[in-house]
């Protein structure tokens, strides 16, 4: 892949998130205009994604591709929550933080953000990677993730509940918010989201070469292909309504980009370049180790009445960051491997 043509790609998508922004300033989309997007893009057009690039017909991988993508999906999680105990620690945050930081260093936006970007610049091949790195997203959140969530809490993660209602509004559109995670329910059984079900029955198709009648499978590739232009959109009305010029001002996010979004990316790539990884796994390991924090820790720590703060200004200040960071780090790879 060309650097020229990751450019190009991550030019469009600028774009996109220019149009979004514009749009949230002159008022077209509202707070409650992108909370409705989001479930489209969430529960429909994503989904749809999913599905479509594996009825595509331009992937060729293979069985094996996809048992050593469920590996290496397994991998890249189990290194995460390594870090997630180690960054926080290294970026020396107060011990009632940590677990956020650990959070936004494990849960990255590889849904609302990563499948798109993906389809947008990487091979049709790799999709197949991020395919299964988005099903481990939700077997570790809802186990792992949850079970920090709940570690430590005290009156130093509270907050106030008159702030409760704005901040869920103002957060409920961004990465990859799960519409599942707003019903009580046990943790477990929010495993069973529309987007890990669509990405477990995608993989179905793919391994028994399943077809469906061109009637169905060009209605789904018209509804997955309007997910990158309404999720960038989204993500442009995201940045315009956060609080980006406190977020600016915190050093410790910074050494959290530095480290989290290019130094972690660099060495997943090292790591699977003289381990003998194809081209496809590796460009679409980086990709996913290279985007921003989501906003299922933080919907998910809204509601159980943790003080979001770090959360929030993390998602603001990584999000406006990746659009420059994932370009480079992306255009740099894809001439090294």
């Amino acid at each position: 892949m060309s650097v020229s043509i990751i450019l190009q790609q991550m030019g469009v998508i600028c774009i996109l998130v220019v149009i979004g922004i514009y749009l949230y300033k002159k008022h077209v989309i509202d707070d409650r205009t992108s909370q409705k997007l989001s479930a489209i893009v969430v529960d429909v057009c994503n989904p749809a994604l999913i599905l479509g690039s594996i009825l595509s017909g331009h992937m060729t991988a293979t069985h094996n591709d996809l048992l050593i993508a469920i590996a290496l999906g397994a991998a890249f999680y189990v290194i995460l929550v390594i870090l997630g105990f180690v960054i926080p620690r290294i970026l020396k945050s107060e011990p009632y933080n940590r677990k956020f930081y650990n959070l936004i260093t494990v849960y990255t936006n590889t849904g609302f953000l990563g499948l798109p970007i993906a389809k947008a610049i990487l091979p049709a091949n790799a999709i197949l990677y991020v395919i299964v790195i988005n099903i481990f997203y939700s077997l570790f959140f809802y186990t792992h993730g949850m079970a920090v969530l709940h570690s430590g809490i005290d009156q130093k993660n509270l907050r106030s509940s008159d702030n409760t209602d704005k901040k869920i509004a103002a957060n409920t559109n961004t990465a990859d918010s799960d519409k599942n995670a707003g019903k009580h329910k046990h943790p477990l059984l929010a495993i069973f989201n529309i987007g890990t079900m669509m990405a477990i029955l995608s993989l179905v198709v793919f391994w028994f070469e399943i077809t469906f009648p061109p009637i169905i499978s060009n209605t789904i590739e018209y509804v997955g292909n309007a997910t990158v232009f309404m999720s960038m959109t989204l993500l442009g009305v995201s940045i315009a309504r956060s609080n980006f010029f406190k977020s600016f001002k915190n050093i410790r996010i910074w050494l959290y980009i530095v480290i989290r979004m290019i130094i972690v990316p660099i060495i997943f790539v090292l790591i699977m370049y003289f381990t003998g990884f194809n081209t496809e796994s590796t460009l679409a390991v980086c990709l996913m180790a290279a985007v921003p924090a989501g906003s299922l820790p933080l919907i998910t720590a809204e509601k159980m009445g943790l003080d979001t703060e770090i959360l929030s200004s993390s998602i603001a200040m990584t999000t406006f960051m990746s659009v420059f960071t994932i370009t480079a780090i992306m255009s740099v790879v894809s001439v090294i491997i």
